[in-house]
């Protein structure tokens, strides 16, 4: 497998992307270092973090972060045309993984992101690391857009959720994709609140009740609460991140189906996290840990089909 180069292409799914950690750590494991790395959304931090060499940084930075720290990251603002303006995870992700170019990564790299006024799909290749994971992950409603140059950018989900086109046109031989956006259409709304979330709504109550009336008075629309994702009530009714995150679920699911279809991957890797919701980045250890399960069962699958392409 020497002379075959492997192309990873890291799939959108916010908290679920975390699995992508556990992922290329059993895959390198196995013996298999993907020579060229293209990711979407969560799949482009991951991604772009792997590259620049900082992997393990990012990894231990997840894996400590709680509830409390999730609502720190949570700059509120509609103004920004977006839930949450973005700005305090950008700025962590700067300081963590370094403020570095694309083009003087040691792994051939690139991010999608989608442009906004014309919907066309915007490949970086080049260009400050932190513009590119910043523009590929602005989720439509949740996370305000970015203006690149004269341009602003949006989630690269709407388009590309599952990158292998990138990873193809870089120049791979073999394409592993990840893709996070199976079997989650309408699954969240199967089942109430978890024994955990409810135990920590009682514990935290006071506190997340707080910052509730905080929200909504600087909202000043009596929006229902921005955590609804983060800590669902027990009424039935979708709250905002669930009717935000269901639909581009839908979305999501449709345009991978399709892409995929169009241009098929060699290996394919499905994480089953779909219990996971949209915000939940404080269950970063069992993401990671799904994502080195997943792997471990395929593994056989792997190696049989690298060792018959040699």
């Amino acid at each position: 497998m020497n002379n075959m180069r492997i192309g990873i292409a890291l799939g959108s799914g916010a908290a679920r992307g975390l699995a992508h950690i556990g992922i290329i750590k059993a895959l390198r494991d196995m013996g298999i270092e993907p020579h060229i790395v293209c990711g979407c959304s969560a799949g482009a931090v991951v991604g772009g973090a792997y590259a620049a060499g900082n992997l393990d940084a990012l990894e231990k930075w997840v894996c400590s972060l709680t509830r409390k720290a999730v609502i720190g990251f949570l700059d509120v603002s509609l103004l920004s045309g977006g839930v949450i303006a973005g700005e305090r995870f950008i700025n962590f992700f700067r300081e963590e993984i370094g403020d570095v170019h694309i083009e003087n990564l040691s792994i051939p790299f690139a991010s999608v992101a989608t442009e906004l006024v014309t919907g066309r799909e915007i490949w970086f290749r080049s260009g400050p690391l932190v513009d590119a994971v910043r523009a590929s992950i602005s989720l439509p409603g949740v996370l305000a857009p970015v203006q690149i140059k004269d341009k602003w950018m949006v989630d690269g989900g709407i388009v590309n959720p599952v990158p292998i086109s990138i990873c193809r046109a870089m120049g791979a031989d073999v394409v592993i994709a990840v893709n996070l956006n199976s079997g989650l259409v309408g699954r969240h709304f199967e089942e109430g609140p978890r024994k955990d979330q409810r135990k920590a709504q009682q514990m935290e109550g006071p506190r997340v009740g707080y910052l509730a009336n905080r929200i909504k008075r600087g909202l000043k629309g009596g929006m229902e609460m921005v955590l609804s994702q983060v800590w669902r009530g027990e009424s039935n009714r979708p709250g905002l991140f669930d009717v935000i995150g269901g639909s581009i679920n839908i979305m999501q699911d449709h345009i991978t189906r399709s892409r995929m279809a169009g241009d098929p991957p060699d290996l394919v890797l499905v994480p089953h996290l779909e219990h996971l919701g949209l915000l939940e980045f404080y269950r970063a250890d069992e993401a990671i840990e799904e994502g080195k399960n997943c792997v471990r069962k395929e593994a056989i699958t792997i190696y049989e089909f690298l060792r018959g392409i040699e």
